[in-house]
């Protein structure tokens, strides 16, 4: 199953088409870490994580992880943790999962900088949640009622394809 990102406010899967939004500074091959930007490219998926004090688990075919308090997501540049999540600890910069607001109550990892981790070329990229399609910081996101629609459609072996 491939995702499909079109004209940086579409998401397609075959034939549904599902409104979202990426990153404030549009999409770019050359990602670099806080540049605002959503990575050019097809990679794959990951595991989908979920709130269970607020939202129930999706039937979804993906790993499932359910975020606690203490988790986090590297984004220090000089850490060997870099762009992994980690427990929150107050010596290392990153991103917290478990946020007041909506927006990770549920969310999949894209595997982005994932294999052969390069610092400073993007952390922590996700198809999270949104209210209102404000631009993120580097992310895709989609309503809620999509992102359920959108887990019931993909599996282990969907890839993204952002351009």
């Amino acid at each position: 199953m491939l995702l499909k990102i079109k004209n940086k406010d579409t998401l397609i899967i075959d034939d549904f088409r599902f409104r979202c939004c990426v990153g404030r500074n549009g999409v770019k091959k050359n990602k670099r870490e806080g540049d605002g930007c959503t990575p050019k490219g097809t990679f794959k998926i990951g595991s989908i994580y979920w709130r269970r004090d607020r939202v129930s688990k999706l039937n979804c075919k993906l790993k499932s992880k359910v975020i606690t308090k203490n988790m986090g997501w590297c984004n220090d540049k000089d850490s060997k943790l870099y762009n992994k999540q980690i427990s929150l600890d107050n010596k290392i910069n990153s991103e917290k999962l478990f946020r007041k607001d909506h927006k990770y109550n549920y969310f999949i990892e894209i595997l982005y900088n994932r294999e052969k981790i390069i610092k400073n070329k993007g952390s922590a990229i996700f198809l999270h949640l949104t209210k209102n399609y404000k631009p993120t910081a580097g992310c895709i996101a989609v309503k809620q009622k999509d992102f359920i629609i959108i887990c019931k459609l993909i599996n282990n072996n969907s890839k993204i394809l952002i351009s």
